[in-house]
């Protein structure tokens, strides 16, 4: 009778050897989002016009400084990416500075919308005075709030990797998370740039 024998490597927890589907799970959540998105793209697209007796985006909009705004996110996509090529070298160091400088382009990106908000609110254009800038806000602001949350996201990571400064794949997956989800978030805002922005002072 045959003995089947099983050797176990004391230090193998069996952890990495088990397949992880967290990438793939996050595929299946951007496609939620994407269907988000999608939804108040086509709401803006039917309100876009109905101002209600009062200003369209041509009179509204500073395109000067949501072009600022687009820069900024864009090249917090590219310092993301920089980061995530420290990450599979498992140079924490270079990770958290990358990280750092994104944090800081993200940020400056939510400032200067928060300032755009602000200044629309003192004039007295918020959300209720028309279906545009209703359909605008509930955009852009959703836009912004996922970027709001990507920033914290980041923190979190941050912390992690100064915690675990030797980057085990499971840092690097979340980091991998991240990164799909913030080039995302790009993504979306240059259909933002382009169809609300442009094609409101066109």
């Amino acid at each position: 009778m045959l003995q089947k024998t099983l050797v176990l490597d004391p230090h193998d927890s069996g952890e990495e050897h088990v397949p992880s589907h967290s990438v793939f799970g996050f595929w299946l959540y951007l496609m939620t989002d994407c269907v988000i998105f999608a939804s108040l793209f086509a709401t803006f697209g039917v309100m876009a016009h109905q101002f209600a007796g009062g200003p369209s985006g041509k009179e509204l909009f500073d395109i000067q400084g949501v072009a600022l705004e687009t820069v900024m996110l864009l090249l917090s996509s590219i310092t993301f990416g920089f980061a995530m090529l420290g990450a599979h070298r498992r140079k924490s160091g270079t990770v958290l500075m990358w990280l750092a400088i994104t944090f800081v382009l993200g940020l400056g990106f939510l400032w200067l919308e928060f300032r755009e908000f602000g200044h629309l609110l003192d004039e007295g254009f918020g959300p209720g005075r028309s279906a545009f800038l209703s359909s605008f806000f509930a955009l852009v602001g959703t836009h912004g709030l996922h970027v709001t949350l990507g920033l914290v996201w980041m923190v979190v990571l941050a912390a992690q990797v100064i915690c675990n400064p030797e980057l085990s794949e499971r840092e690097i997956r979340r980091l991998t998370c991240l990164s799909l989800f913030w080039h995302f978030l790009d993504i979306v805002w240059i259909g933002v740039f382009t169809f609300v922005y442009l094609g409101s002072v066109i």
